[in-house]
């Protein structure tokens, strides 16, 4: 009888369950008097949503943006509620919406022709906590500050809902803690809010959203009665030019690969396809299991950091789909089948994308399926 053989895969993405606990501590603690709303959304930023739901329970909420990632962390188990950012579509979700007990964002006139056309049919049940989403600025999702107070009475007219309409709005400047916009953004939705009270019989029973991660680590003025963590749950700073343990914030994802071959170049002598990277004197070269494939950024150039047995290094030449090289010239201890980190801990990954000319929740949303994630409790 033939041994089964059990193949391992070199490269991983070791997931530190701990580290994402601690940093929705830090959002906690920022805004002791907030609610928090984990998003959890694009599979948790790459990291595993079902993993990642599951190790936050002592969030309020979660927040997804699809009607089936939410679907999906129901029959999972999950109880706790669910806020649905870009709300439904069409009259089949808003049935999901009620059946999987949902909290929906209504911000489009199309969802309120779906509410009022299910509203019309005497026997329907569908009932949903809605919020309704104000565009202060962003000018993505949201009603534009014109129609919010027509929306809002229009809205209260329905008998489909089971709480009173909260409201919320999004930060698009909030990262750059030198830009005004997010003050005035503040400032126009509590304008807003201020009108919307007055035409409410119990204006105590509204409640409000404005903060992502950056409203809640830099701008007190946007906390309300629910923030909403993102970036910062996985240990990434919100904030350009910042790194995360300026915050106190720590990596939930290290990157891994191992080294799988080693070769003595002589100066002159090209590295990788086309011959990008030129040897500047007699090298030793290590090439890492990882590359494109696996999620490592395309774009990356020669100087990208890397991790080698803890001990800093440097990508040489292009990235490959399956491979990189990376300088062992001053590291003369390094053997096959070292430990390469990518990012993670010891690496942010702040820095690698910043050498990759792209943001960090690119490469953690990047991370492709053929990588091993292995998650610990530490």
């Amino acid at each position: 009888m033939t041994e089964k053989i059990i193949p391992t895969r070199t490269t991983r993405a070791v997931i530190d369950l701990s580290a994402c606990r601690h940093n929705l501590q830090q959002a906690k603690l920022a805004a002791p008097d907030s609610r928090l709303i984990a998003v959890i959304k694009a599979n948790a930023y790459g990291h595993g949503m079902l993993n990642i739901a599951h190790a936050l329970n002592e969030t309020d909420m979660f927040a997804v943006a699809r009607v089936e990632e939410a679907v999906m962390l129901r029959e999972s188990g999950i109880k706790k509620p669910i806020l649905l950012l870009e709300g439904f579509t069409s009259e089949a979700e808003l049935i999901l919406v009620s059946r999987y007990d949902l909290d929906c964002v209504v911000h489009h006139e199309s969802q309120i022709q779906i509410l009022e056309k299910s509203n019309s049919k005497t026997s329907n049940e569908i009932k949903i906590n809605a919020w309704l989403k104000i565009d202060t600025g962003m000018h993505r999702l949201g009603f534009v500050i014109e129609e919010v107070e027509s929306t809002y009475k229009r809205l209260s007219l329905l008998n489909k809902f089971k709480q009173p309409l909260q409201i919320m709005t999004h930060l698009a400047n909030a990262d750059d803690k030198n830009d005004q916009t997010t003050l005035n953004q503040i400032d126009i939705f509590n304008q807003k809010i201020e009108t919307i009270k007055k035409i409410n019989s119990d204006p105590n029973t509204i409640e409000f959203s404005i903060a992502n991660s950056a409203g809640i680590l830099g701008w007190p003025l946007s906390h309300s009665n629910w923030n909403r963590p993102g970036i910062l749950l996985y240990g990434v700073s919100p904030f350009i030019n910042e790194l995360a343990d300026e915050h106190n914030l720590k990596p939930v994802m290290t990157l891994k690969s191992q080294i799988i071959s080693i070769k003595k170049l002589n100066k002159g002598e090209p590295v990788g396809y086309a011959g990008e990277y030129i040897c500047e004197k007699n090298m030793r070269i290590g090439i890492v299991a990882i590359g494109y494939g696996d999620g490592y950024p395309r774009h990356a150039k020669t100087g990208t950091p890397v991790l080698i047995n803890n001990k800093r290094s440097q990508l040489l030449g292009r990235v490959s789909m399956d491979m990189i090289c990376v300088d062992l010239t001053d590291l003369n201890d390094t053997k096959i089948y070292d430990s390469v980190t990518l990012w993670g801990k010891g690496l942010p990954v702040e820095e690698v994308a910043a050498h990759a000319g792209t943001i960090a929740y690119d490469l953690l949303c990047g991370v492709t399926k053929r990588v091993e994630f292995i998650y610990t409790e530490k």
